[in-house]
């Protein structure tokens, strides 16, 4: 993997947001990196929509509010987190930085952030855990054979990962029309490790539908859900729901934790906004488990926005890896403290001294 320019080894004075990571990252990217990283599917509608409900949804100031002590800290799944910031699992870091997931784990460690690594890093979970001092979690794409899938939960395991992430929204790819025009292909050299042992898709046999017959018939489905629930004392949480009554299948099939998510506009054109979606889950979900969410944070003032509609915390995703093609860790980490000063800027200007202050506006 070649790169335009060498990543920064220092934040440039100019930098003071997260977007200003942007133009620095497309200076390093080639147009196929490029169109990866910041394309989504389609005609990537549901991609602006996740921008665009951040930006109709107005705050409310209050004043000479009595705010001494006030914190950003939360507790997520028994964890204490300084804030409720969380990388999203990102797939094949190796194409934005040298370092690959080293450099992700190395900043969130720093900022004792979580992170989530996917199941399609081009580290290992072994290799990246060795990085961060930070709590670690793991996201699971179920794999053809189960038994695989089963082997990446143990090695998640044993590598100290301390929840199990499983995504279900993308049992398909989604049409990913910026890629294919750049020609985007994933290097060899970047395959993704812990996939090295596992059995391959089945070959499409003639006569059968590609989508029904050979993608569908080994996705997940709910009885695989509850099997993950069984085979792991770890929390479980699911990745990329979108409907209420999912949320309550989900509840049924013993999950600690749900995860709003649209992937980003990356699997299906079309979908809401993550934000818009959020309050009819958490009023399904009922205060049983955690509610977070994704998509289209840029600001600790969506952080505010997305925690006022019953977030329990949020996944951060294409600003930080913006940083980290930029900058490496130093811009990963970087992007975390802006985004938890921003968020506590947010919380003083609009009254709350903490975040129950701020979910209590839900």
């Amino acid at each position: 993997m070649s790169w335009r320019s060498p990543p920064l080894t220092s934040i440039p004075p100019h930098v003071v947001a997260a977007a200003d990571y942007i133009p620095l990252a497309r200076e390093r990217l080639d147009d196929a990196a490029w169109a990866y990283l910041d394309g989504a599917a389609a005609d990537e509608r549901t991609d602006a929509a996740n921008r665009a409900a951040f930006a109709r949804l107005d705050l409310q100031t209050r004043v000479l509010r009595d705010l001494r002590g006030g914190h950003t800290r939360c507790q997520l799944l028994g964890m204490a987190l300084p804030h409720p910031l969380l990388l999203a699992p990102v797939a094949h870091q190796g194409l934005f930085h040298p370092d690959a997931e080293a450099a992700t784990a190395l900043a969130a460690g720093v900022m004792q952030t979580p992170l989530i690594v996917s199941t399609l890093s081009t580290l290992g979970v072994e290799a990246i855990a060795a990085q961060t001092s930070g709590p670690l979690w793991f996201q699971l794409y179920a794999q053809p054979r189960w038994e695989d899938s089963l082997r990446l939960v143990r090695r998640a395991e044993d590598a100290g990962c301390r929840a199990l992430v499983l995504t279900v929204d993308a049992p398909v790819a989604g049409v990913r029309n910026r890629e294919q025009r750049a020609g985007f292909a994933l290097p060899p050299a970047l395959a993704p490790r812990d996939l090295q042992d596992c059995a391959p898709l089945p070959p499409g046999q003639p006569g059968t539908d590609p989508v029904f017959d050979r993608l569908m018939a080994v996705a997940p489905r709910w009885e695989h859900v509850e099997a993950l629930r069984q085979a792991s004392a770890l929390p479980l949480l699911i990745k990329g729901l979108t409907h209420p009554d999912d949320a309550r299948l989900a509840l049924e099939a013993g999950v600690d934790g749900v995860i709003v998510s649209n992937h980003g506009g990356r699997t299906l054109d079309g979908l809401p906004a993550s934000l818009d979606l959020l309050p009819a889950i958490v009023q399904a979900v009922q205060g049983r488990v955690p509610v977070l969410m994704d998509g289209g944070i840029r600001r600790g003032s969506d952080v505010f926005k997305a925690l006022s509609l019953g977030a329990e915390a949020v996944l951060l995703g294409r600003c930080w890896v913006h940083a980290l093609a930029a900058a490496g860790a130093l811009g990963v980490a970087h992007v975390i403290r802006l985004l938890q000063e921003e968020l506590a800027l947010t919380m003083a200007l609009c009254g709350c001294r903490d975040l129950s202050e701020v979910r209590a506006r839900a």
